[in-house]
């Protein structure tokens, strides 16, 4: 039998298969982690399972969120995405995905927004033993410094909250519970993933 995090023990198969198969999973891909981040934005006020329904049209929407593409993208752009039902139509959070990748686009050379990030685990995904979902924070120090900085960098809707969700997602952090099959020091079992 399989044993997942208690948010995902019952939920729909999309929420199980982003749990068993990206969630917590060390990512360094500079798109990935764009989308990411611009999941986690539109997330901000809703479910999670709403914006994993609503992924394959983000996919489209944002031409597989290929930085510079969607950097590109004009107020013309924008107002066909506010027209299209298939998104989540926040005029914030799709003017900060926009933005986002433009701040990635402008990023300083000699490094990525993956070398900058990781940096502040030491490149080392931190590894919390929580043993009820009752104790997974919603926000940390280091979330709510990297907030910061990310602000200073000029993204924006980067709020600690939404920071947090990135680093978990992106395996920075890795928040499985420890009863879950897919925490660290229980993927020497047999069956598990």
């Amino acid at each position: 039998m399989i044993t997942r995090c208690t948010w995902a023990q019952s939920a729909p198969k999309n929420m199980q298969d982003y749990h068993d198969q990206e969630w917590g999973r060390p990512q360094h891909d500079n798109q990935a982690l764009f989308e990411l981040l611009c999941l986690e934005t539109f997330q901000a006020g809703l479910s999670w399972q709403t914006v994993l329904n609503k992924r394959p049209a983000f996919r489209r929407a944002f031409q597989g969120f290929a930085i510079a593409k969607v950097a590109a993208m004009t107020a013309t752009d924008l107002e066909r995405l506010l027209q299209d039902p298939a998104i989540i139509r926040n005029r914030l959070k799709l003017s900060a995905a926009i933005h986002n990748a433009q701040v990635l686009m402008d990023w300083p050379a000699g490094s990525d927004f993956s070398t900058w990030l990781w940096a502040f685990v030491g490149n080392q995904p931190i590894r919390h033993r929580w043993t009820a979902s009752d104790q997974v924070p919603a926000t940390t120090d280091l979330a709510q410094h990297i907030s910061r900085e990310m602000k200073r960098r000029g993204f924006k809707f980067v709020g600690p909250t939404i920071v947090y969700s990135l680093l978990q997602a992106a395996g920075l952090v890795n928040d499985h519970l420890v009863t879950c099959d897919w925490a660290p020091e229980n993927q020497h079992k047999e069956g598990s993933k």
